[in-house]
Protein backbone atom coordinates (compact mmCIF):
# COMPACT_ATOMS: atom_id res chain seq x y z
CA UNK A 1 0.00 0.00 0.00
CA UNK A 2 1.80 3.12 -1.19
CA UNK A 3 -1.24 5.35 -1.26
CA UNK A 4 -2.41 7.97 -3.67
CA UNK A 5 -0.01 10.26 -5.51
CA UNK A 6 -0.27 13.77 -6.81
CA UNK A 7 1.60 15.07 -9.82
CA UNK A 8 2.22 18.75 -9.26
CA UNK A 9 4.99 19.37 -11.76
CA UNK A 10 5.71 17.47 -14.93
CA UNK A 11 6.50 13.85 -14.23
CA UNK A 12 7.03 14.36 -10.49
CA UNK A 13 4.69 11.99 -8.62
CA UNK A 14 4.68 12.43 -4.85
CA UNK A 15 3.15 9.80 -2.54
CA UNK A 16 0.60 11.80 -0.58
CA UNK A 17 1.40 10.04 2.70
CA UNK A 18 5.01 10.41 3.77
CA UNK A 19 6.91 9.31 6.86
CA UNK A 20 8.34 12.21 8.85
CA UNK A 21 11.50 11.75 10.91
CA UNK A 22 11.78 14.99 12.90
CA UNK A 23 13.15 14.36 16.41
CA UNK A 24 13.91 10.71 15.67
CA UNK A 25 17.53 9.92 16.39
CA UNK A 26 19.88 6.95 16.14
CA UNK A 27 18.19 3.57 16.26
CA UNK A 28 14.75 5.15 16.71
CA UNK A 29 15.16 6.80 13.31
CA UNK A 30 16.42 3.56 11.80
CA UNK A 31 13.68 1.36 13.27
CA UNK A 32 10.90 3.85 12.50
CA UNK A 33 11.99 4.29 8.89
CA UNK A 34 12.46 0.56 8.42
CA UNK A 35 8.98 -0.10 9.82
CA UNK A 36 7.45 2.60 7.62
CA UNK A 37 8.95 1.06 4.51
CA UNK A 38 7.86 -2.44 5.53
CA UNK A 39 4.21 -1.43 6.00
CA UNK A 40 4.03 0.47 2.73
CA UNK A 41 5.25 4.06 2.99
CA UNK A 42 7.09 5.15 -0.13
CA UNK A 43 7.92 8.71 0.85
CA UNK A 44 10.57 9.56 3.45
CA UNK A 45 11.19 13.04 4.84
CA UNK A 46 14.41 13.99 6.60
CA UNK A 47 16.72 17.02 6.92
CA UNK A 48 20.32 17.95 7.52
CA UNK A 49 19.22 19.46 10.81
CA UNK A 50 17.57 16.25 11.99
CA UNK A 51 20.93 14.45 12.31
CA UNK A 52 19.39 11.21 11.07
CA UNK A 53 20.07 11.08 7.34
CA UNK A 54 22.51 8.19 7.80
CA UNK A 55 19.94 6.14 9.74
CA UNK A 56 17.21 6.86 7.20
CA UNK A 57 19.56 5.80 4.41
CA UNK A 58 20.61 2.66 6.24
CA UNK A 59 16.98 1.70 6.81
CA UNK A 60 16.25 2.15 3.12
CA UNK A 61 19.25 0.03 2.14
CA UNK A 62 18.33 -2.73 4.61
CA UNK A 63 14.63 -2.73 3.71
CA UNK A 64 15.08 -4.33 0.32
CA UNK A 65 12.69 -1.80 -1.19
CA UNK A 66 13.82 -0.58 -4.60
CA UNK A 67 15.28 2.91 -4.26
CA UNK A 68 13.36 4.01 -7.36
CA UNK A 69 10.09 3.21 -5.58
CA UNK A 70 10.80 5.61 -2.69
CA UNK A 71 10.43 9.39 -2.79
CA UNK A 72 13.15 10.95 -0.61
CA UNK A 73 13.14 14.53 0.67
CA UNK A 74 15.85 16.29 2.64
CA UNK A 75 16.30 19.91 3.65
CA UNK A 76 19.23 22.31 3.63
CA UNK A 77 20.10 23.84 6.99
CA UNK A 78 19.66 27.61 7.03
CA UNK A 79 23.34 27.91 7.96
CA UNK A 80 24.15 26.20 4.64
CA UNK A 81 22.24 28.72 2.51
CA UNK A 82 25.31 30.22 0.80
CA UNK A 83 25.81 28.80 -2.70
CA UNK A 84 29.01 26.88 -1.96
CA UNK A 85 27.46 25.35 1.16
CA UNK A 86 24.26 24.46 -0.69
CA UNK A 87 26.36 22.39 -3.10
CA UNK A 88 28.67 20.88 -0.51
CA UNK A 89 26.01 20.07 2.08
CA UNK A 90 23.68 18.50 -0.47
CA UNK A 91 26.46 16.20 -1.65
CA UNK A 92 27.13 15.35 2.00
CA UNK A 93 23.43 14.54 2.46
CA UNK A 94 23.53 12.21 -0.54
CA UNK A 95 26.51 10.40 0.99
CA UNK A 96 24.75 10.11 4.34
CA UNK A 97 21.62 8.77 2.69
CA UNK A 98 23.60 6.40 0.48
CA UNK A 99 21.88 7.55 -2.71
CA UNK A 100 22.99 9.40 -5.83
CA UNK A 101 19.91 11.59 -6.31
CA UNK A 102 17.24 13.18 -4.16
CA UNK A 103 13.64 13.44 -5.22
CA UNK A 104 13.08 16.74 -3.44
CA UNK A 105 15.50 19.23 -1.89
CA UNK A 106 14.10 21.99 0.32
CA UNK A 107 15.50 25.07 2.02
CA UNK A 108 14.49 24.32 5.61
CA UNK A 109 13.86 27.90 6.79
CA UNK A 110 14.22 31.37 5.29
CA UNK A 111 17.90 32.27 5.64
CA UNK A 112 18.56 35.68 4.15
CA UNK A 113 20.73 36.56 7.12
CA UNK A 114 23.13 33.96 5.67
CA UNK A 115 22.67 34.48 1.93
CA UNK A 116 20.22 36.23 -0.41
CA UNK A 117 17.32 34.02 -1.41
CA UNK A 118 18.33 34.48 -5.05
CA UNK A 119 21.73 32.94 -4.33
CA UNK A 120 20.33 29.98 -2.43
CA UNK A 121 17.66 29.13 -4.96
CA UNK A 122 20.06 29.56 -7.88
CA UNK A 123 22.41 27.02 -6.27
CA UNK A 124 19.52 24.64 -5.64
CA UNK A 125 18.41 25.03 -9.26
CA UNK A 126 21.93 24.17 -10.38
CA UNK A 127 21.74 20.96 -8.36
CA UNK A 128 18.44 20.14 -10.03
CA UNK A 129 19.91 20.79 -13.46
CA UNK A 130 22.90 18.59 -12.57
CA UNK A 131 20.57 15.71 -11.73
CA UNK A 132 21.31 15.61 -8.00
CA UNK A 133 17.66 16.25 -7.16
CA UNK A 134 14.52 15.86 -9.22
CA UNK A 135 12.81 18.89 -7.69
CA UNK A 136 13.39 21.76 -5.28
CA UNK A 137 11.23 23.68 -2.85
CA UNK A 138 11.10 25.63 0.38
CA UNK A 139 9.88 25.15 3.92
CA UNK A 140 8.39 27.54 6.46
CA UNK A 141 7.87 30.33 3.92
CA UNK A 142 4.89 32.66 4.44
CA UNK A 143 2.89 33.54 1.34
CA UNK A 144 4.67 36.75 0.25
CA UNK A 145 8.08 35.14 0.56
CA UNK A 146 6.76 32.04 -1.23
CA UNK A 147 5.53 34.18 -4.13
CA UNK A 148 9.01 35.66 -4.38
CA UNK A 149 10.58 32.21 -4.38
CA UNK A 150 8.37 31.14 -7.28
CA UNK A 151 9.61 34.17 -9.22
CA UNK A 152 13.21 33.07 -8.69
CA UNK A 153 13.20 29.31 -9.20
CA UNK A 154 11.14 26.29 -10.33
CA UNK A 155 10.04 25.28 -6.84
CA UNK A 156 7.18 22.81 -6.31
CA UNK A 157 6.21 22.94 -2.62
CA UNK A 158 6.27 24.77 0.69
CA UNK A 159 6.55 22.45 3.68
CA UNK A 160 4.69 24.09 6.56
CA UNK A 161 2.93 23.29 9.80
CA UNK A 162 -0.63 22.35 8.92
CA UNK A 163 -3.30 20.47 10.89
CA UNK A 164 -6.98 20.87 11.78
CA UNK A 165 -6.15 23.74 14.14
CA UNK A 166 -3.94 25.65 11.69
CA UNK A 167 -4.99 26.40 8.14
CA UNK A 168 -2.66 27.62 5.40
CA UNK A 169 -5.07 29.29 2.99
CA UNK A 170 -2.76 32.11 1.90
CA UNK A 171 0.12 29.71 1.26
CA UNK A 172 -2.15 27.24 -0.52
CA UNK A 173 -3.43 30.03 -2.77
CA UNK A 174 0.10 30.85 -3.94
CA UNK A 175 0.96 27.19 -4.47
CA UNK A 176 -2.24 26.52 -6.39
CA UNK A 177 -1.60 29.49 -8.66
CA UNK A 178 1.79 28.05 -9.56
CA UNK A 179 0.82 24.38 -9.78
CA UNK A 180 2.59 23.46 -6.55
CA UNK A 181 1.51 21.48 -3.51
CA UNK A 182 1.41 21.88 0.26
CA UNK A 183 3.50 19.55 2.39
CA UNK A 184 1.94 19.42 5.86
CA UNK A 185 4.26 18.77 8.79
CA UNK A 186 2.97 18.17 12.33
CA UNK A 187 -0.37 17.13 10.76
CA UNK A 188 -1.42 15.57 14.07
CA UNK A 189 -0.83 18.79 16.05
CA UNK A 190 1.79 17.21 18.26
CA UNK A 191 -0.67 14.48 19.23
CA UNK A 192 -3.46 16.81 20.33
CA UNK A 193 -5.86 15.50 17.70
CA UNK A 194 -6.03 12.20 19.61
CA UNK A 195 -8.21 13.71 22.35
CA UNK A 196 -10.18 16.26 20.36
CA UNK A 197 -13.90 15.59 21.03
CA UNK A 198 -14.98 16.33 17.45
CA UNK A 199 -12.31 14.10 15.94
CA UNK A 200 -12.99 11.37 18.50
CA UNK A 201 -16.69 11.41 17.61
CA UNK A 202 -16.07 11.34 13.86
CA UNK A 203 -13.51 8.56 14.29
CA UNK A 204 -15.97 6.44 16.26
CA UNK A 205 -18.53 6.77 13.47
CA UNK A 206 -16.01 5.43 10.95
CA UNK A 207 -14.34 2.79 13.14
CA UNK A 208 -11.15 4.81 12.77
CA UNK A 209 -8.75 6.74 15.00
CA UNK A 210 -8.75 10.52 15.47
CA UNK A 211 -5.30 10.61 13.88
CA UNK A 212 -6.61 8.86 10.78
CA UNK A 213 -9.48 11.33 10.60
CA UNK A 214 -7.14 14.34 10.85
CA UNK A 215 -4.84 12.92 8.18
CA UNK A 216 -7.71 12.06 5.84
CA UNK A 217 -9.11 15.57 6.25
CA UNK A 218 -5.80 17.08 5.13
CA UNK A 219 -5.40 14.58 2.30
CA UNK A 220 -8.83 15.58 1.00
CA UNK A 221 -7.67 19.19 0.62
CA UNK A 222 -6.35 20.19 -2.82
CA UNK A 223 -2.77 19.11 -3.67
CA UNK A 224 -1.71 18.23 -0.14
CA UNK A 225 0.94 15.82 1.12
CA UNK A 226 1.17 14.85 4.80
CA UNK A 227 4.23 13.60 6.68
CA UNK A 228 3.18 12.31 10.12
CA UNK A 229 5.90 11.14 12.48
CA UNK A 230 5.85 8.32 15.01
CA UNK A 231 8.36 5.92 16.49
CA UNK A 232 5.64 3.42 17.46
CA UNK A 233 5.18 0.61 14.91
CA UNK A 234 1.43 0.32 15.51
CA UNK A 235 0.88 4.04 15.01
CA UNK A 236 3.13 4.11 11.94
CA UNK A 237 0.95 1.47 10.32
CA UNK A 238 -2.29 2.95 11.65
CA UNK A 239 -1.53 6.38 10.22
CA UNK A 240 -1.08 4.88 6.76
CA UNK A 241 -4.61 3.46 6.95
CA UNK A 242 -5.94 7.01 6.69
CA UNK A 243 -5.62 6.45 2.96
CA UNK A 244 -8.50 3.96 3.16
CA UNK A 245 -10.86 6.26 5.10
CA UNK A 246 -13.75 8.14 3.49
CA UNK A 247 -15.07 11.21 5.26
CA UNK A 248 -18.44 12.80 4.56
CA UNK A 249 -18.91 16.43 3.60
CA UNK A 250 -20.47 16.97 7.01
CA UNK A 251 -17.38 15.47 8.67
CA UNK A 252 -15.11 17.80 6.74
CA UNK A 253 -17.22 20.83 7.65
CA UNK A 254 -16.98 19.97 11.34
CA UNK A 255 -13.22 19.51 11.13
CA UNK A 256 -12.75 22.74 9.19
CA UNK A 257 -14.51 24.56 12.03
CA UNK A 258 -11.71 23.50 14.40
CA UNK A 259 -9.26 25.91 12.74
CA UNK A 260 -8.13 28.60 15.17
CA UNK A 261 -4.67 29.61 14.01
CA UNK A 262 -2.93 27.51 16.64
CA UNK A 263 0.77 27.07 15.87
CA UNK A 264 3.07 24.63 17.68
CA UNK A 265 6.32 25.32 15.79
CA UNK A 266 7.38 28.96 16.12
CA UNK A 267 11.07 29.22 16.99
CA UNK A 268 12.97 32.42 17.58
CA UNK A 269 13.79 33.98 14.24
CA UNK A 270 10.79 32.46 12.46
CA UNK A 271 9.25 34.60 9.72
CA UNK A 272 6.12 36.68 10.17
CA UNK A 273 3.44 34.09 9.49
CA UNK A 274 0.28 34.72 7.48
Amino acid sequence: MSGTSIQPAGDLAVPAMGYGTFQLYGEDAYRGTRCALEVGYRHLDTAQGYDNEAEVGRALADSGVDREQVFITTKIKPSNAAASDVHASTRASLRELGIDRLDLLLLHWPAEDVAPLEETLEAMTELREAGLTRAIGVSNFPSAMLERAFALAPIVTDQVEHHPYLGVDAIRSVLTAHGGFVTAYSPLARGEVASDPVLVEIAAAHDATPAQVALRYLLDLPATVVIPKSADPERIESNLLALELDLTDADRERIAALERGRRFIDPEGAPDWD
